[in-house]
């Protein structure tokens, strides 16, 4: 039987202030996460990667299922999508580190299917995972956070955020203890020019594939890469 699983992925990360700050002992400490319940169908945790120097940070909302299977984020077409639009934007892939709001996928099948099917994390799993997403931004501490679609964004200003009316915005990056509530949007609302690291919200790349003029959706997003890509020149 399995352990009843944590309230929040809190208890799993590293002791110490040393490892805590170090990229590679978190993704190990990730890799045996039981912060939430969805570990138990999910092949493995998919913690981010990338320049640990990076300027750009993008989260997105949790691993798909290639994602799942290679244990690395956005390898998958969505992936493929985004690297294109970075490339376009002229945002160097070196200066980006890219992550998800939830690290284990969530996912169901139809009765008596074998395919996985994509299910959007909850406001619980959110919360379950923020110490992760916490973890890696004191670390990396960027000049921009990219939210691509809709539940990287709530995973960042709460549960009010709409990407249909914020994505596109240079908004100031809250203080990271306030991630994920009410305050981090107040924040932004009283202070919208404040000085400081940038937040800026966007589709996530897998709305491209599902929109019926891909075209026009993925300029969308294009063009809020290239607002993303003026704050590093």
């Amino acid at each position: 039987m399995n352990a009843k699983p944590s309230r929040d992925a809190e208890p799993f990360l590293p002791e110490t202030p040393e490892e805590r700050a170090d990229l590679d002992a978190l993704r190990h400490a990730a890799a045996g996460c039981r912060g939430c319940g969805l570990y138990e169908n999910a092949t493995q945790t998919v913690f981010g990667e990338g320049s640990p120097g990076g300027r750009v940070v993008l989260i997105g909302e949790q691993p798909g299922d290639q994602e799942d299977r290679k244990g690395h984020p956005f390898v998958g077409p969505a992936g493929r999508v985004l690297d294109q639009a970075l490339e376009e934007a002229g945002i160097e892939r070196g200066d980006v580190y890219v992550t998800n709001a939830v690290k284990h996928f969530k996912f169901k099948r139809p009765a008596g299917g074998k395919r996985r099917i994509h299910e959007t994390p909850n406001a619980g799993e959110m919360h379950a995972c923020r110490p992760w997403l916490l973890a890696e931004l004191r670390i990396l501490d960027p000049d921009i956070v990219v939210a691509l679609g809709a539940t990287a964004g709530k995973s960042l200003l709460g549960a009010s955020f709409r990407v249909t009316t914020q994505r596109g915005r240079l908004l100031p990056l809250p203080d990271l203890e306030t991630l994920g509530t009410p305050a981090a949007a107040r924040e932004i609302d009283e202070a919208p020019e404040r000085a400081g690291p940038r937040l800026l919200a966007t589709i996530h790349p897998s709305a491209v594939l599902r929109a019926e003029d891909r075209d026009a959706m993925y300029a969308g997003l294009l063009d809020d890469l290239k607002v993303a890509a003026s704050v590093l020149h």
